[in-house]
């Protein structure tokens, strides 16, 4: 319980559980309520939901809203000629209030490919007090459902992976580990899915 009770929520505590969560990832196909994603717990009950470009209607935005249907982050890409010439694009992650984006909580760097090699994806909480100091990284294949985000030390924070005979790359698993902010795991999993132009992308 030490370990739980020393990771800070990212998004909000209430999104935190003392026990490992094993939340099960759905995309929704475009032409179903304009795409994006669905996930439930393990009681079968909405806990999350996706809306990207598809019901956005706007490239590189996404709203990630919880089981009520209330949005609780707003994530866009950085856009404009700074960003072009960047050997990383860059995404950011922000609390919504009201249906509006207010404070910053975390960027995700996606190194643009060179010389056909791409570097990890990694994301940096907010407030970043020490400049270039990532949190968190994902290793594996988001494409293949073989993948894990881990923090600093290495320590697996979120499996995604395919598991059971209707899992695939349009229905996955994601287990999040005890005192991980799981809206935060969704956050990553919502980018990653648009960044490989899957049902969240235009």
């Amino acid at each position: 319980m030490g370990a739980y009770t020393t990771i800070a929520p990212v998004v909000s505590k209430i999104f935190c559980s003392s026990s490992h969560a094993v939340l099960m990832v759905r995309r929704r196909p475009p032409t179903v309520n304009g795409g994006g994603l669905v996930v439930t717990n393990q009681d079968q009950r909405a806990a999350f939901s996706v809306d990207g470009c598809g019901i956005i209607g706007v490239s590189g935005q996404l709203i990630v809203r919880n089981g009520d249907g209330s949005a609780i982050l707003f994530i866009h890409k950085k856009e404009g000629v700074v960003q072009a010439l960047s050997v990383n694009n860059w995404w950011r992650g922000y609390l919504s209030d009201y249906g509006e984006p207010s404070k910053l909580v975390f960027s995700l760097q996606d190194p643009k490919p060179v010389l056909c090699m791409k570097g990890d994806v990694r994301v940096t909480v907010e407030p970043n007090r020490r400049k270039r100091h990532w949190g968190y990284k994902v290793t594996g294949s988001f494409v293949q459902r073989s993948c894990a985000i881990k923090n600093r030390a290495g320590q697996v924070v979120a499996q995604i992976g395919a598991k059971g005979m209707m899992a695939g790359r349009d229905f996955y698993q994601v287990v999040v580990q005890p005192g991980y902010d799981q809206a935060f795991v969704v956050g990553i999993i919502a980018i990653l899915d648009s960044m490989h132009g899957e049902s969240t992308s235009c």
